[in-house]
């Protein structure tokens, strides 16, 4: 059971003392009526760190839902609310299947929701979205704002406060939220194992954080490798402009993306984006661990051509790396295996064609043991083929063209 400190005196909760540890209180009155289960829920109410950034002091709100039964080492499902809700009308989504479905965590998780409606100027990233120019230039560029630092120490002490295992944690949103999920999460693979993002309200989030526009400043911020990160969106959605940039870079970068679309709008109900793009919940993502190694799929020979940014009307839906799977075999510090193959038709039953075959590069990232570094010869192998190849400055191991069928292969590395 968590270990609360309840802290009497209102100054110091709320203020900006550095004497005194960051505690959040629990608030048991205000809990009633939020869930319809019988799953524990916990509604606390904190002040700010000073080294958050905040110009005033304020009060914020999270919210625990506990597993449905006890768990040690559970993992923890974050949501983002959209800029239609706040907290306590997110978690109550969750009484009704349909209603935000990425709000309604798996019930032997932990799940934290977290507010930035009470107080003026958050919006995840300080209140900036591309429609808002007098805010753009005020929350643009890579630092982050005080609620991305709130977010992400709201995070951590969930994680330290609960049976929670820290390698499966994994953060969602919906609209502001995935703007919020894509922006604050691509920066934490150190937190989050993977990511989704339904219908996200704008990447310019991502752009900034991520300095996706300009690659040479990006060479800088020194992040570690990115989670697995998952994004549906509709072409015919006014917020979903900018998803060229956003998966050119993605793919540019060599980090993990699985992108789904299609002509549902601004849509929150999963049944209903399933008629219109069944492949949206075919990736298990809340099964990706943090401490493992994942692949990069980047220039796949299945994958759809984007609508944006000239095709809107277009009401085709589409994929990127939605057949891709793998699974890890060995990670030492000379030595790496992971077996990879496309998902079959037998496997997955989709309205798309899963081709029998497709090439792809294939890239490695979060590798535990082996450490990679500028100017290493790398051998490696992959069925019959193999080769070797030089380590560039991205201190990352490609290889291209590989083909992939619903046979795994294993794809060797050694140093």
């Amino acid at each position: 059971m968590i270990r609360i400190i309840f802290i009497l005196s209102v100054t110091i909760i709320f203020g900006f003392s550095d004497n005194e540890k960051w505690e959040p209180v629990i608030v048991p009155e205000k809990k009633e009526g939020l869930i319809n289960s019988a799953r524990e829920i916990e509604v606390f109410q904190h002040g700010i760190k000073k080294e958050w950034g905040y110009n005033k002091p304020q009060t914020d709100t999270f919210i625990v839902i506990h597993p449905d039964s006890p768990k040690k080492n559970a993992p923890l499902y974050v949501v983002l609310h959209s800029a239609g809700h706040d907290v306590f009308s997110a978690v109550k989504c969750t009484k009704q299947v349909g209603n935000h479905d990425i709000y309604h965590s798996p019930p032997s998780f932990y799940a934290l929701y977290v507010d930035c409606r009470a107080n003026k100027g958050d919006w995840w990233w300080g209140g900036m979205h591309a429609r808002d120019a007098n805010l753009k230039k005020q929350n643009s560029g890579v630092s982050t704002r005080p609620v991305e630092k709130r977010v992400i120490d709201t995070v951590k002490w969930v994680t330290d406060n609960y049976d929670i295992d820290p390698n499966r944690v994994y953060l969602s949103g919906n609209s502001m939220g995935g703007s919020g999920a894509l922006g604050i999460g691509l920066r934490h693979g150190d937190i989050f194992a993977a990511i989704k993002a339904n219908v996200p309200a704008g990447i310019e989030h991502a752009d900034q954080r991520m300095s996706f526009s300009d690659f040479k400043k990006s060479e800088n911020l020194n992040l570690p490798d990115p989670p697995i990160t998952l994004n549906y969106s509709g072409q015919n959605d006014g917020w979903s402009f900018g998803h060229d940039r956003f998966v050119n870079a993605m793919n540019g970068r060599k980090y993990p993306l699985y992108f789904y679309w299609g002509a549902f709008g601004h849509a929150n109900n999963h049944a209903r984006i399933l008629k219109v793009n069944d492949l949206i919940n075919s990736f298990d993502w809340l099964n990706v661990r943090k401490n493992q190694a994942y692949p990069v799929f980047t220039n796949a020979s299945c994958n759809s051509k984007l609508p944006w940014p000239d095709n809107l009307k277009d009401k085709k839906s589409g994929q990127l790396n939605a057949f891709f799977r793998w699974r890890s075999i060995s990670d030492t510090e000379k030595d790496f295996k992971i077996s990879l193959f496309m998902i079959s038709s037998d496997q997955l039953k989709t309205e798309f064609r899963i081709p029998e075959k497709a090439a792809t590069d294939v890239s490695l990232r979060r590798l535990q043991r082996m450490k990679l570094n500028e100017g290493d010869s790398v051998k490696w192998s992959f069925g019959k083929v193999n080769g070797e190849t030089i380590i560039g400055s991205d201190n990352i191991f490609t290889v291209k063209n590989l083909n992939l069928t619903s046979t795994p292969q294993t794809l060797s590395i050694n140093k």
